[in-house]
């Protein structure tokens, strides 16, 4: 697809394009979509916490091949395996999705220029099985600040924003997101 531009200019525009009848690959396709237009925003994306969730990986990783090269066989390095491995480190690295994470899949920094009467976002969706209705709900990062605001979401049919063929039509999508992301701003802080 081929746009023109204000100044004259083409530019190759590929639309978005998914399967209609994998619900997964729909949510994956609304998701990457709100991150594009939550950083086009001016919010920047904080990935403190998938870092620390790589490093536990890494640590989980280090640990299995120290205990695959143990100087001790299979039955008699078990109880190694089973309280380093799966207990301890997939113990916390399951704490921290359940309790930071939940079903958020972008975390934010303030927007420049104000670090002091706002609070990054947590941005989480839902798209039930078997189901049209797509839910995005825009929470503060920090919910226990000062500055932090209630929590905004709605809940949409999918087949708005999508044409038979599975392309998403981005204009209805940006100004029903923008239209949250509008809302939350302009609401006091709690």
């Amino acid at each position: 697809m081929t746009t023109a531009t204000a100044n004259g200019t083409t530019t190759t525009v590929n639309p978005k394009k998914t399967n209609l009848l994998d619900h997964h690959s729909i949510k994956h396709l609304l998701d990457e979509t709100v991150t594009e237009i939550v950083t086009s925003r001016g919010y920047s994306e904080d990935v403190r916490l998938s870092n620390v969730r790589l490093l536990i990986g890494a640590i989980i990783i280090i640990i299995a091949l120290l205990a695959q090269f143990y100087n001790k066989k299979f039955p008699d390095n078990k109880n190694f395996l089973i309280g380093c491995i799966y207990v301890l480190f997939n113990g916390i690295l399951q704490l921290i999705i359940y309790t930071k994470e939940k079903n958020a899949f972008l975390f934010t920094y303030p927007p420049a220029g104000s670090a002091y009467n706002s609070t990054g976002l947590m941005v989480s969706s839902k798209l039930p099985r078997f189901s049209d209705m797509y839910t995005l709900t825009i929470a503060s990062a920090d919910p226990k600040s000062i500055s932090a605001k209630p929590t905004t979401e709605f809940t949409k049919s999918v087949t708005k924003w999508f044409t038979k063929d599975g392309v998403l039509v981005e204009g209805l999508f940006w100004k029903d997101v923008e239209g949250l992301i509008n809302d939350y701003a302009n609401k006091k802080s709690k």
